[in-house]
C-alpha cells in the first residue's frame, strides 16, 4: 500500500494531527493568567457541576484554539504532553461529558500523529484516542456502542441513518479511527476498517459539506489516492475531492494544496500541477485564524516536496 502523505515529520499522520479541526477553534487570551494548578483548583472547588462543565469545555476549546493559532511548532511539541494530562484530568472528572471525550480524542490523535516516532507508543496513544471517540459516540448517539464489531453492511446502514446533528461526533470518530489504522498499518484487519472511515467521511460530506472547512473532502482525497488505478485507486475522484476541499476552505487551508500535490500530482506524474500547487502554498499567507499552525507545517512540507521533485519526476 502506498505510503500515507507526510506532514510534521509523519505520513498521513500529519493530516490527522494538523487537520483544521483535529483541535477546536478558539482563543486563550482570557486564560493566560491561569496556571495549571489554579485551573485544577478551580475545578475541584467549584460548587456547581454545570458551571464546571461549561468552564472546562470552554477552556478546552480555547486551549485548542491557542494551539492552532500558534506558528511555533516546537513550542506546541514541548507543551503537548501537559495538554494531554490536563484534558485527561477533565475527562476523569466528567467521564460522561461527550464534548470532553471528543476533545481528548482529538488531542491524543494530534499528539501521536505529529510528534511520536516510536511505533509502540504511537499505537498506545491512537488506541486511547479511538476508545475515547467511540465512548463519545456511544454516549451521544442511539444504537452506537458496538460499531467496530458490527458487520460492515449493518455499520453502513447505521451511518446512513445519521442526521446533521451527529456530524461533530462522527467526524471526531472518523479522524481518530483513521489515526488508529495508520498506527496499525501492519494489521490487515485494521486496514480493512478504511472502508468504515470512508463511509463516515462520505456521510459527513452529505450532511454538512463545509464542516471543518471541507476537512472530510480532504480525507477522502487522500483515501482515493493511496493506490494507483491498477490497484484500485481512484485518483481522478481524489482530485475532485482535493479541489472541493480547497474551494470550501477558500484556499486558506494550505495543507489541502500540499496534499493535492503529494498525493495526486505525484501519483499521476503531473510535474506542472505539482510545482504550481506547492509554489502557491509557499506564496500564501500563513496566519489564518484556526489554521496558522497547520499552514506553517504545510509550507515546510511544500519546500521539502519541491526540493525532491527532480528526483521524483
Amino acid at each position: 500500500m502506498r505510503n500515507w502523505p507526510r506532514s510534521a515529520g509523519s505520513s498521513l499522520s500529519g493530516l490527522l494531527s494538523l487537520s483544521p479541526t483535529v483541535l477546536m477553534r478558539g482563543t486563550m487570551k482570557q486564560y493566560r493568567h491561569i496556571t495549571l494548578a489554579g485551573l485544577l483548583a478551580s475545578i475541584l472547588l467549584a460548587g456547581c457541576s454545570n458551571l464546571v462543565s461549561s468552564f472546562t469545555q470552554d477552556f478546552a476549546a480555547d486551549l485548542s484554539g491557542a494551539i492552532l493559532d500558534n506558528p511555533d511548532l516546537q513550542m506546541v511539541r514541548d507543551g503537548a504532553p501537559a495538554y494531554l494530562i490536563l484534558v485527561d484530568t477533565l475527562v476523569a472528572r466528567a467521564p460522561d461529558d461527550t464534548y470532553l471525550l471528543q476533545q481528548s480524542a482529538r488531542l491524543h490523535t494530534a499528539y501521536a500523529a505529529a510528534f511520536v516516532s516510536d511505533a509502540a507508543r504511537a499505537r498506545l496513544l491512537h488506541d486511547k484516542a479511538r476508545d475515547l471517540a467511540l465512548a463519545a459516540v456511544c454516549k451521544a448517539l442511539d444504537d452506537a456502542c458496538d460499531l467496530p464489531q458490527r458487520p460492515y453492511r449493518e455499520f453502513a446502514d447505521w451511518v446512513a441513518a445519521q442526521g446533521e446533528a451527529s456530524v461533530d461526533v462522527l467526524y471526531v470518530l472518523a479522524v481518530s479511527w483513521a489515526g488508529w489504522i495508520q498506527a496499525h498499518s501492519d494489521d490487515f484487519n485494521a486496514v480493512a476498517d478504511l472502508a468504515r472511515v470512508k463511509a463516515l467521511m462520505l456521510r459527513i460530506t452529505q450532511l454538512r459539506p463545509g464542516h471543518d472547512d471541507g476537512g472530510a473532502f480532504l480525507y477522502l482525497g487522500v483515501l482515493e489516492t493511496l493506490l494507483p488505478p491498477a490497484m484500485g485507486g481512484k485518483p481522478e475522484l481524489g482530485r475532485e475531492y482535493f479541489e472541493r476541499a480547497i474551494e470550501l476552505s477558500r484556499q486558506a487551508n494550505l495543507m489541502a494544496k500540499g496534499m493535492y500535490a503529494e498525493q495526486y500530482a505525484r501519483l499521476v506524474f503531473d510535474r506542472s500541477l505539482h510545482d504550481r500547487l506547492l509554489r502557491e502554498v509557499l506564496a500564501a499567507p500563513v496566519r489564518v485564524p484556526g489554521l496558522t499552525l497547520m499552514n506553517t507545517v504545510a509550507q515546510e512540507q511544500a519546500q521539502e516536496l519541491l526540493n525532491s521533485a527532480d528526483e521524483y519526476f
